[in-house]
């Protein structure tokens, strides 16, 4: 049981980023107009919030930029449009796939950049590589943190290798990334505390990006800041792939921190997230999603069956079972 001052006692330590434009994107191909990334940033900053992460440094021989919007790719000058010189507290941060970037001539020196913090997205089979991607953006000036996707399928001793190798690099903050929305609270608790234990050898910190397929996004998010976890993703009305993310509203409105503000991310959500469902864009919690997250599976299946407009779930649930 937690202590109920883990919970509600204010700390200072929290940083929360919005992810909304970089998972939201993998919705939409990245398609956001300006108007709503803009406005997106102003509502970011009015709220409080700590990072805003605007997208991929995807590879431009790798993905097709005519089949995406800007943010798969997110040109510094295309950030310095929304952002100017960014003479505010809130910091920017971009998303760097191991093997689908091209980080050595894409990412530019800090000094020469409006972005402050790369997050290097890694599968614990690819730590070596994030190691030297980590190195690249830290001699370049950046604030860095790596992200270890689908950890619900990682054993216990390779995690622990993997927060050992991490730990002797110079990034900043290790995240533990829920991909499938598989995890329940109680696992949630028992990884934080592996991830506390490295990273107070090592002088790091930690991080959690939760994904909603069994609607335990925000539980698993909370979980995590009673556990000690400071670095919190969300996203406004948890948009992002498949089932979604965390709810920027919901974890603003948890945190008794007098520094955000829910009622900025109240009014953007009126103001543009309402109109994306109106014009079709779809995410979030759904039966396919659920039947993924209980079998630890990657979401692509029930993305698939959402895109096609399925409704037999008797028969996708038989399809998955079949996988597993």
């Amino acid at each position: 049981m937690k202590e109920i001052s883990n919970l509600i006692n204010y700390r200072s330590d929290v940083k929360v980023v919005d992810a909304t434009l970089r998972d939201g994107g993998l919705v939409n191909d990245f398609y956001f107009s300006d108007k709503f990334v803009q406005d997106l940033y102003i509502a970011n900053l009015k709220a409080g919030v700590d990072y805003m992460e605007f997208g991929y440094k995807a590879s431009k021989e790798m993905f097709d930029v005519n089949k995406f919007g800007k943010w798969k790719f997110c040109n510094d000058d295309d950030i310095r449009a929304i952002v100017g010189e960014n003479n505010t507290d809130l910091k920017i941060a971009v998303m760097a796939d191991v093997g689908r970037c091209d980080y050595k001539k894409d990412i530019a020196p800090r000094e020469e950049s409006p972005i402050d913090l790369i997050r290097v997205a890694t599968y614990l089979n690819t730590i070596p590589a994030a190691v030297h991607m980590i190195e690249d953006a830290k001699n370049k000036g950046y604030e860095v943190s790596c992200n270890i996707m689908a950890i619900s399928n990682a054993q216990e001793g390779e995690l622990k290798v993997a927060l050992d190798i991490l730990g002797q690099s110079p990034v900043d903050v290790f995240y533990i990334v829920d991909s499938y929305g598989a995890l329940y609270p109680e696992q949630i608790q028992r990884i934080a505390n592996t991830y506390l234990e490295f990273a107070a050898k090592y002088n790091k910190k930690v991080g959690i990006h939760a994904h909603n397929n069994q609607q335990l996004a925000f539980a698993n998010t909370i979980e995590a800041v009673g556990d000690g976890v400071d670095w919190l993703d969300g996203t406004y009305s948890a948009m992002g792939r498949g089932a979604g993310n965390c709810a920027m509203e919901l974890l603003l409105a948890f945190l008794r921190n007098p520094k955000y503000n829910v009622y900025p991310v109240i009014k953007f959500i009126e103001d543009h997230m309402l109109k994306l469902r109106e014009d079709g864009v779809v995410w979030g919690y759904d039966l396919q999603y659920l039947m993924t997250g209980l079998l630890n599976q990657h979401p692509r299946t029930a993305i698939a069956f959402t895109k096609e407009g399925r409704k037999d779930y008797t028969e996708f649930y038989k399809e998955v079972v079949a996988l597993d």
